[in-house]
């Protein structure tokens, strides 16, 4: 029984660092910024808040109407967007790249669809 427990806590620790070994091993994402300048915040604020700083601007502009702050997917694009594609999505996108090496979902395109070419991202058949 003893073996069995300890074969059990093994186990549930291999399964709790294995995407923390998986990222320590992997090589860091290279980030391209196409249009470089003042960021709206420090990059590292940037790495751990940005999803927060989308979803209040977000909010704000679904219920409240509120367009064109600094913390909006609009100004992303404008200076991350590859300038070849003009997007920010595909396999070497600029977001692609550090969600792929965290293992985090962009759900941002369910709706959103930055398309070649096209400065700003607007949800699906609407006006940015």
């Amino acid at each position: 029984m003893a073996l069995m427990k300890q074969a059990l806590v093994g186990f549930a620790a291999v399964l709790l660092l294995a995407p923390a070994l998986a990222v320590a091993g992997a090589p860091k994402p290279t980030v391209k910024i196409e249009n470089p300048g003042q960021c709206i915040a420090p990059a590292e604020e940037m790495r751990r808040n940005h999803m927060d700083m989308l979803k209040h601007q977000r909010d704000r502009t679904m219920r409240q109407g509120i367009r064109g702050e600094k913390a909006s997917l609009n100004e992303c694009i404008s200076c991350h967007a590859s300038k070849s594609s003009g997007s920010v999505t595909g396999k070497d996108g600029f977001c692609q790249e550090c969600h792929s090496y965290a293992a985090v979902k962009l759900d941002c395109w369910d709706c959103h669809q930055p398309k070649a070419g096209q400065k700003h991202a607007g949800a699906a058949g609407a006006k940015p």
